[in-house]
């Protein structure tokens, strides 16, 4: 008998040993974030929209959905340095528009990343998809030639440098933009042919965006990008099931090209961007089927977001919204501009070991935020002054908490000419009254039938009760817009939105003129 309670006693003390491993597991993190992919787009928010997206929606039925939850951009490029530094781009010298094919890395190679955080904390760190934040190229020019790079001046067979591989990732699949090629790790992958003209890339039959010279490999299928996506993200996820890891997957979907694939090529029955948000929602499953199968879902937290509003090109939004389907949802404006459309995205996060199912938050939090909040998660209360300086954790919210700091808390958010809006609470500040864009290719076509009440140069909005943007206050309350006026100067001179000591922002010499500071310059550059 004394032996079989030592047994017994024994395993008992190895199943407690193992649950509470178990229980103090570092949780796998997956941010999966589409390209151009408005609230209106997804059915967990728009309920009388016309797209179907199971998947998106389960993850907001089996975890969190966020309903003021934000980028800090309206487009590509700006929105992922924010993520992966928590960071706001405009603090560099890039102060608009988006990076092209060519362009130098972003991200210098001094500053932490979430991927080069993680790995110090014991994650894999993956990246699989779009990576649009720049990296260099090996140059066929001499060293002091002035000419520009472009694909007749680059050698497509040697390694890039300073990419995904060089600011913290294991492991990258992908693409720079929306090429005509792959790239693994390093390398691009595939046998390539220069097209050097429009013609030669249309016999190819492939959607390019400019029909500039550019390097294609043979047999490259736009149409089955999403399901190369899906297969080597989900190969990697069950490559490094048993330890804790980062899956970073940018989709370059539904953005242009919109290529859906034969499975999905009409099957909306409203076009071709629906089909590609479909598709989407697709490979969002293949994600979580994934976890499901190697019974790993409980301990991984899962994000869903997008990088900015649906694009108004290609007339999508007339098309759609003759249809009944309003990409942007109830919200003015769509990709590229200051208005909710551009940027208040939807934001769903699933987490069954961490928080509770079926959960609506209202709490405002912005894409920068996932720095804080992987950190946060992890136990790491504090990081270094020139880390993540505009990140909040937004894990209280996730428990139901408030986010600790939100109530002083003035989030930024820039558009494609580097126009900035500010958010406080519930006010919300447009120093632009044209929402940061100029070009009529980008409006939402409804919001010429509704006006802004009490147009002026300068806007403000009541974000509580007018999250449509439709009345100006800004006369009724000339305090409110200069307080945030000099809050807004207060952290581009401090170089961070969060409590911590000053860092450097990218001024430049305020006799070159920095327009989108207009508004606040006389603050900024107040000794």
């Amino acid at each position: 008998m004394k032996i079989i309670f030592i047994i017994v006693l024994l395993l008992q003390c190895s199943l407690f040993e193992a649950f509470c491993a178990q229980e103090t597991k570092k949780p796998n993190i997956i941010f999966i974030m589409a390209d151009d992919m408005g609230p209106g787009d997804v059915s967990a928010y728009n309920t009388s929209g016309k797209i179907p997206t199971p998947n998106i929606d389960r993850i907001a039925k089996e975890g969190m959905k966020f309903m003021d939850a934000h980028t800090s951009s309206s487009i590509c490029t700006p929105t992922r340095y924010g993520i992966l530094t928590g960071r706001y781009t405009w603090r560099t010298h890039h102060k608009e528009r988006v990076l092209n094919m060519y362009s130098p890395p972003l991200i210098k190679p001094e500053r932490e990343t979430l991927p080069s955080f993680l790995k110090k904390q014991g994650y894999a760190t993956g990246c699989v998809g779009k990576w649009h934040l720049g990296w260099e190229w090996t140059s066929n020019l001499p060293a002091n030639s002035q000419q520009k790079i472009n694909a007749t001046t680059i050698d497509p067979t040697a390694p890039i440098k300073n990419g995904p591989l060089d600011r913290g990732f294991d492991y990258f699949f992908g693409t720079p933009q929306s090429e005509l090629f792959y790239i693994e790790n390093d390398r691009i992958l595939g046998e390539l042919t220069l097209l050097k003209t429009k013609e030669e890339i249309i016999a190819r039959s492939y959607v390019h965006k400019r029909y500039s010279p550019c390097w294609a490999a043979t047999g490259h299928d736009q149409r089955k990008v999403l399901r190369t996506v899906a297969e080597k993200s989900t190969e990697w996820i069950e490559s490094q099931a048993k330890n804790p890891f980062f899956l970073y997957l940018p989709l370059p979907s539904p953005h242009n090209p919109i290529v859906p694939s034969e499975d999905f090529e009409g099957k909306s029955g409203l076009n071709p961007h629906a089909d590609y948000c479909m598709e989407t929602d697709w490979v969002v499953g293949q994600v979580l089927q994934k976890l499901d199968e190697l019974k790993i879902a409980e301990n991984t937290l899962v994000i869903f977001t997008a990088d900015n509003g649906t694009s108004a090109s290609n007339n999508i939004y007339e098309v759609l919204q003759s249809m009944g389907h309003y990409p942007s949802w109830i919200y003015r404006g769509c990709k590229w501009t200051l208005w909710e459309g551009g940027h208040r995205m939807p934001f769903v996060v699933r987490w069954p070991n961490g928080i509770k199912a079926g959960q609506e938050s209202t709490q405002t939090i912005c894409t920068t935020d996932l720095f804080a909040t992987c950190a946060d998660v992890l136990g790491v209360k504090k990081l270094a002054g020139n880390v993540a300086e505009d990140s909040y954790s937004y894990l209280p919210a996730l428990k139901n908490k408030k986010i600790k700091g939100s109530e002083d808390r003035l989030i930024v958010h820039a558009s494609f000419l580097g126009q900035f809006a500010v958010r406080k609470g519930k006010w919300k500040l447009l120093f632009d009254n044209k929402g940061g864009t100029h070009y009529e290719v980008q409006r939402n076509p409804k919001d010429a039938n509704n006006p802004i009440i009490n147009n002026a140069d300068i806007l403000l909005f009541d974000m509580e009760n007018d999250a449509v943007e439709s009345t100006n206050l800004s006369a009724e309350y000339p305090e409110v817009v200069e307080e945030l006026k000099k809050e807004f100067a207060e952290i581009i001179k401090n170089g961070r939105s969060t409590p911590g000591e000053s860092q450097p922002t990218d001024l430049h010499d305020p006799d070159l003129n920095w327009p989108q500071i207009e508004k606040v310059k006389e603050y900024v550059y107040k000794k």
